[in-house]
């Protein structure tokens, strides 16, 4: 017992792992296809010099206009090692003790001389678009949103493409009652152009996509139960371990069939090709 206790365990952490990774991809990745063009913006996956992509290797970023302060993080909920927010009405981003460390944005504003918080953002509402659809690689525009008991709140970050330099956020606007824009230029803006031909090829890497998806599911859990529930141990733990290693010989013997039938009908029409002769 102490044995399956301990892979369970494993199993926890790395299913825990691979959630929290995928959580973050799926949060960060968008691809268009424009011109027979696919233009793929992947904002939370490393590049050189930035190995967390777009978001700040602070934890947050902040930008301040007006008496109004704003923190956020991209693709991610925010991390405070200094110089934390320090307002009233954090509640629903951490608390007082955690202030700012609950949601992906969070504003400041002075009302009757006291900084009163309200949380704009979380990483699970993401919404990515393109700046400029005809020009697919300017960059795009990743909009976080809250839904509050008193107001809907929603914050835009227009990350600009540039290899070169990052720059920003500098500029703080507020386009509606509790809707806040920002612009920020980073190297992660750039999109990965791969040439394509034709749009199927999207649906058929999504279909092998689950299908793998649904195969790894299957094989994980076909094992999980051997293990726990028939005490199965070592390679044997692979449900219909059987199955699948005849799969290589069933498909040569498959191969090898289709083979003699196409030599025996490619000889038959050569042979019929010929008109008989009388001597």
């Amino acid at each position: 017992m102490v044995v399956g206790g301990g892979f369970m365990k494993w199993v926890l952490v790395i299913l825990a792992i691979l959630d929290r990774v995928n959580s973050v991809s799926a949060n960060c990745h968008f691809s268009v296809v424009d011109d027979n063009k696919l233009y793929d913006y992947s904002l939370g996956s490393p590049i050189h010099l930035f190995p967390h992509g777009v978001q700040s290797e602070d934890g947050f970023y902040k930008v301040a206009a007006n008496e109004t302060v704003l923190w956020f993080q991209l693709c991610d909920g925010m991390i405070f090692n200094h110089d934390p927010p320090r307002c009233v009405d954090c509640w629903d981003c951490g608390g007082p003790s955690r202030c700012g460390m609950g949601c992906s944005a969070l504003v400041a504003n002075n009302i009757g001389g006291y900084d009163v918080c309200t949380t704009i953002g979380r990483a699970s509402s993401i919404d990515i678009n393109i700046i400029d659809k005809k020009n697919p690689n300017s960059g795009v525009i990743v909009k976080m949103s809250n839904s509050g008991l008193k107001l809907n709140c929603s914050l835009s970050v227009s990350v600009i493409c540039d290899p070169n330099r990052v720059q920003g956020p500098h500029s703080l606007e507020k386009t509606g009652k509790c809707d806040y824009a920002t612009v920020l230029t980073h190297p992660s803006g750039c999109a990965k152009v791969v040439h394509v031909h034709g749009h199927w090829w999207g649906w058929f890497g999504t279909l092998g996509t689950i299908v793998l998806c649904l195969f790894g599911a299957y094989l994980l859990a076909g094992a999980v139960y051997r293990y726990f529930s028939l005490g199965v141990r070592g390679i044997h733990v692979i449900p219909n371990l059987d199955f699948w290693t005849s799969v290589p010989q069933r498909t040569q013997s498959l191969f090898a069939s289709l083979f003699r039938k196409f030599r025996g009908s490619s000889s038959q029409g050569h042979r019929s090709s010929y008109s008989p002769v009388n001597f």
